[in-house]
């Protein structure tokens, strides 16, 4: 996938596809009696659906497990083509045996198949499935079948993707029901009497017990329903019914029954506060910046002072040491190296998702487009990481160069290569495949790594910035500071704003990646990243103003944990979620959680702190070019 060309042929044809409600997609119509292909998904816990339901798996199964014994088509499963981002986010689709033709065989309901050795063992893993709340994911012409549901804060009719396996409320011995029929409803639309575009896919699925062997039928108000025994082998009967219904929604929105936004309210009082949150650290900012520093700077460029007036203090007195090279330069500017690439992928991705590219129906598309820009913006990170080395007093650009390209991101293939490796001792579908693991190797390696090197060599042709105050060959001592300008406790004061300004957001984002819920909110969600960017950089440049008025220079590793403190929220929000919303039961399912979690709050730490420290070096420059020197 090439998202710039996309990107610039999208913008080039706006006029040609503004009926279209997606960018680079194309509607299919049918004819009268065509087939239509009904792919089917890995199985995803799901959240029950009521205010104090709680998420009890995170692993994923594959839809033609054995253990499921669920019907197969004419020469065995055949798995459907997937992009990068698709197989990332654990899809894995096959085609199956349903056998539907437009708008016929309305209303008939037919025998999919009959399965007649379910043994005691199988039984038990379908029935725990079924008792952690696994859901079935179809796709008819890219559309997920899903069951229509009302918001019962708004009241407002959507279509929640994905349908229950089972019924859990326990119906025989404490024994759940397996739904064994699928009463499907397929919407079509017309726009010529000759074309039939499908615009909403239903399913409502029902247990029908009884003897499985008698002749099928779909008569859903049997009362007896289907339970699999744990002690003996049975048979299972799968029977569906198909409801064609005319729809007056057209192709280009027939997303938006799907894209539904639960209590939106949330979404608008998150942005106020952050908005509110952002204005506060600005004034504050200029109320230091414009009253305290100018009449400092004012005073101490004031040739006329007397001598006594005119003797330094505070963040003055430190003008000889505040550009002295701090401890491990190295590591930090891989660190600002590697922020800043994450950064720029983080910002395209954005733009891209604002533009309609990775809506829900272009699968696996967002994970496809980070990635992708991961690797191009290598020369980025490479350039940051160089010039701010140089800056830093660095002398092993080699080095700088070699690290910037692969401390990261091995260390972050290291822990989700463990991730992988626990889902495949568990047997879930969610585990990366060994090509798609090696295609990520040849792009870190092929493309990002070099890319790197490059940006490394510009950023050292360049040189670093120049220092606007000579340093001190001896460096002065630092009295005892305040206990809150104390390194972790500064970045744990400093990360509340920014992490106030997201949380609410960050409550959806979690939902999405482990709820098997799609995130669309792409509008809300660039809003809020750049306000967290804003307060970040302003209560970074507030808490260095305060570390140099304590005649602390040391300030540039500060800057840093300064500006990732909103890391340690995001993971103490990450637990608390876990608590209200999580109730896993394998220690698989915790490990695989904390896993993620680190990953997104290590994520969080590198981007924010990059951001801090590059927001304090510039203040920093801008306040000592200021002053004049004696």
């Amino acid at each position: 996938m090439r998202p710039l060309t996309a990107a610039l042929a999208g913008l080039s044809l706006a006029q040609a596809i503004h009926a279209f409600y997606l960018p680079g997609a194309a509607p299919r119509d049918y004819a009268s009696g065509e087939r239509v292909d009904l792919l089917v998904n890995a199985l995803t816990p799901m959240l029950a659906g009521t205010d104090d339901s709680k998420l009890k798996s995170l692993i994923n199964y594959d839809y033609y497990n054995p253990e499921f014994h669920f019907c197969e088509p004419e020469g065995g499963p055949k798995k459907q083509p997937e992009s990068l981002g698709s197989i990332l986010f654990g899809d894995r689709i096959y085609n199956s045996p349903y056998d539907i033709k437009m708008v016929q065989d309305n209303n008939t309901c037919k025998l999919l198949c009959l399965v007649s050795d379910v043994n005691g063992k199988e039984a038990k893993f379908i029935n725990d499935r079924i008792r952690e709340d696994y859901a079935l994911n179809w796709l008819v012409d890219g559309l997920p079948a899903a069951e229509m549901k009302i918001d019962l804060r708004t009241n407002d009719t959507f279509f929640d993707m994905g349908f229950n396996l089972g019924n859990n409320e326990g119906v025989h011995q404490n024994l759940p029901a397996l739904n064994n029929h699928y009463e499907i409803v397929l919407k079509y639309h017309r726009p010529s009497p000759d074309a039939y575009r499908i615009v909403g896919v239903l399913v409502w699925p029902a247990s029908i017990g009884g003897e499985q062997d008698s002749t099928p039928h779909c008569d859903i108000t049997v009362p007896k329903p289907l339970v699999l025994s744990e002690d003996r082998s049975q048979a299972v009967r799968y029977t569906y019914r198909i409801t064609w219904s005319e729809s007056d929604t057209p192709w280009a929105t027939r997303w938006d029954n799907y894209l539904h936004i639960f209590d939106p309210k949330i979404h608008w009082f998150s942005l106020f506060n952050s908005s509110a949150i952002v204005i506060f650290l600005c004034v504050m900012v200029s109320m230091i910046l414009f009253r305290n520093i100018s009449r400092d700077i004012s005073r101490y460029n004031d040739s006329d002072l007397s001598e006594d007036i005119h003797e330094d203090w505070g963040w003055k007195l430190v003008h000889g040491e505040v550009f002295r090279t701090p401890r491990n330069p190295l590591i930090l500017s891989v660190l600002v190296g590697n922020g800043a690439q994450l950064c720029s992928m983080v910002g395209v991705t954005l733009v891209f998702a604002l533009l309609g590219f990775l809506s829900p129906s272009n699968r696996g598309s967002l994970a496809t487009i980070m990635m992708v820009c991961w690797s191009l913006f290598g020369g980025i990170g490479g350039y940051f990481s160089a010039r701010v080395y140089a800056s830093l007093g660095g002398q092993n650009k080699r080095k700088n160069a070699f690290l910037t390209a692969t401390i990261m991101p091995t260390f972050i293939f290291i822990v989700v290569f463990i991730l992988n490796f626990v889902l495949l001792t568990a047997g879930s579908s969610g585990a990366v495949p060994f090509g798609t693991m090696v295609l990520i190797i040849v792009l870190w390696f092929g493309l990002s790594a070099p890319l790197s090197a490059v940006g490394s060599y510009y950023g050292s042709k360049h040189g670093g910035v120049r220092n606007p105050v000579r340093v001190n060959q001896i460096p002065r001592q630092i009295p005892p500071g305040p206990k809150y300008l104390k390194p972790w406790v500064a970045a744990i004061l400093s990360g509340i704003l920014p992490f106030g300004a997201a949380f609410v957001e960050l409550y959806f984002v979690l939902s999405s990646l482990f709820a098997s819920r799609a995130y669309y909110a792409f509008g809300f969600v660039a809003l809020t990243a750049g306000i967290v960017t804003l307060t970040t950089a302003m209560v970074s440049i507030l808490f260095t103003y305060f570390i140099l008025c304590a005649e602390e220079y040391r300030w540039h590793w500060r800057s840093f944990l300064i500006g990732g403190g909103s890391a340690f929220w995001v993971l103490a929000y990450g637990l608390f979620y876990w608590a209200s919303r999580l109730s896993l039961y394998s220690g698989t399912s915790v490990v695989l959680y904390l896993g993620y979690l680190f990953l997104i709050a290590f994520l969080d730490f590198l981007i924010t702190g990059t951001i801090g420290f590059l927001a304090s070096y510039w203040a920093v420059r801008r306040l000592y070019s200021a002053i004049r020197i004696d």
